[in-house]
């Protein structure tokens, strides 16, 4: 079991089964919100699809190749994040993340992102943390701004949205840099959690 206090209003755990309508509630209220970036809401039909969602990564983590977390805001289910892939010979994990519509504007998943990626570096021994997000999609894109990350790049046509294919913001953070130029990072002896 993951579980990551953040503060007292926020924290990261593991999807679990129990879970799954819940998930499928907050997907369904958010639809709207979700769907132009964020493909899969469409095939998320019922709580049964959720409920493999969460399975499929709970596997995923089991196998060392991700991290899927729910973000719990004063105890309700408010989004999503994780490590969508980790490539421990190259040391890189690679963030994704979504917010339900009801939580925007709260500092959630900037909170959130930050304390994932002090677990990704502390915990895990990550060197690198990546973060893309589609060239319009600028509430996306302000969480690796605000966190201080290196916009490195853009990938042309990196992901079929709908009908259209949208370029990609490369976004990356170096540990080093992230230990140097983070004030309030969180001590690994206050790390809730094991390492993967």
């Amino acid at each position: 079991m993951f579980l990551f206090q953040i503060d007292d209003e926020l924290a990261l755990k593991h999807l679990e089964l129990q879970d799954a309508n819940r998930l499928f509630q907050l997907t369904d209220q958010s639809r709207d919100h979700l769907r132009p970036w964020l493909t899969w809401v469409d095939q998320i039909k019922t709580a049964e699809d959720s409920k493999s969602f969460i399975q499929n990564s709970l596997k995923h983590f089991a196998n060392r190749n991700g991290l899927t977390t729910g973000i719990l805001y004063k105890g309700g289910l408010a989004g999503v994040i994780g490590f969508n892939s980790l490539d421990w010979k190259n040391g890189i994990g690679h963030i994704g993340y979504w917010l339900g519509a009801a939580y925007q504007g709260n500092g959630i998943m900037t909170r959130a992102a930050s304390a994932l990626i002090d677990y990704g570096i502390y915990a895990l021994e990550l060197n690198r943390v990546e973060i893309r997000a589609a060239v319009d999609n600028r509430k996306s894109r302000a969480i690796p701004e605000r966190l201080g990350f290196v916009q490195e790049g853009q990938i042309r046509q990196a992901e079929r949205l709908h009908d259209v294919y949208a370029d990609h913001a490369v976004y990356g953070m170096l540990a080093a840099e992230w230990k140097q130029h983070q004030q309030h990072h969180l001590p690994t002896n206050q790390l809730a959690f094991e390492k993967m």
